[in-house]
């Protein structure tokens, strides 16, 4: 049987939702084929073909993905070994662990730690696009500064306890699909009565732009809840735990977006916060198609230690 889109059934998505679950809580534990496909309830041949064809990878590749690219998240926020790292991450030792990074990232765990921020910072990369050079070291100071310049014009920070928030969501892997899990959202709230002026509808990262590629990027289009829903199908329900928040305020394009982002993340580093194991999120306030500067009046939310 040949695997179309129209073939996944939307119950084979909310499975594969309760495996990205799984997998983020347990990448330290055993994650094979065989206990995977158990969480989904799939045949293990089964789960493989509808896995990939959903992901664009095998369990085993998404798997490695995900601690790789965990790990070198941990390298950037984190003061920790990396014999700490591979063990979190579920390698047999480190010179294993070692191997599959810079099969990955093509150089080693301590050598991306200390190419960092020159190399894989998002802020080095704002006017190298397109596999460019990257700027000079004056260059990259003077990026840094007007960057540090922007956000002190263009934004309110906070430190927040924010509550605990019950959301719907759909899942989106890759940027250039999440317009499309918004709609299928707002498709299946609406008769919920669930959309109205008091609204809130939020973006979870579960992956880093700094680290995993743009159009392997999961994330979840969600819409805070006011009362208990039933859901079904490609629609799941989430919660963000409460927690210390640093909370952005911004009132910007839609182009300014990954600015805001570099720039918040900047401003926890330079403020001597530590990122907490739990996603980044963004909250919107408004439409932006409504502004009549097309702005987007949304807070970018900083879990923290």
């Amino acid at each position: 049987m040949i695997i179309t889109d129209n073939g996944i059934q939307s119950d084979y998505k909310n499975r594969i939702n309760r495996v990205f679950e799984f997998v983020d809580k347990n990448l330290a534990s055993d994650l094979s084929l065989q206990t995977v496909s158990e969480i989904a309830f799939f045949s293990p041949f089964h789960f493989h073909r509808v896995f990939k064809f959903i992901t664009g990878e095998t369990l085993n590749e998404y798997v490695t993905r995900r601690r790789i690219e965990k790990s070198a998240s941990d390298l950037l926020h984190k003061n920790i070994t990396t014999t700490a790292i591979a063990h979190k991450y579920g390698f047999s030792d480190n010179s294993s662990y070692s191997r599959t990074f810079k099969k990955y990232f093509g150089v080693s765990p301590t050598e991306f730690k200390k190419q960092n921020p020159n190399k894989y910072s998002k802020i080095r990369q704002l006017d190298s696009k397109n596999r460019q050079e990257y700027p000079d070291y004056e260059k990259y100071i003077c990026i840094i500064n007007n960057l540090k310049n922007w956000i002190k014009m263009n934004v309110t920070i906070k430190i927040k306890e924010m509550p605990k928030m019950d959301l719907a969501y759909v899942s989106s892997i890759g940027s250039q699909n999440l317009e499309t899990a918004f709609g299928k959202l707002i498709q299946w709230a609406t008769p919920q009565g669930l959309m109205n002026e008091q609204t809130k509808m939020v973006t979870i990262y579960h992956d880093s732009f700094k680290v995993t590629q743009a159009n392997k990027v999961r994330m979840s289009a969600s819409v805070i809840l006011d009362k208990p829903v039933e859901t079904g199908g490609e629609i799941g329900l989430t919660k963000i735990e409460v927690g210390k928040f640093i909370v952005g305020s911004f009132k910007i394009g839609l182009n300014e977006f990954e600015k805001s982002w570099t720039g918040l993340f900047l401003w926890m580093n330079e403020n001597g916060y530590k990122k907490a194991d739990r996603e980044p999120f963004e909250i919107y306030h408004n439409n932006f198609n409504e502004h009549p500067e097309k702005k987007a009046i949304v807070d970018f939310c900083i879990p923290i230690e």
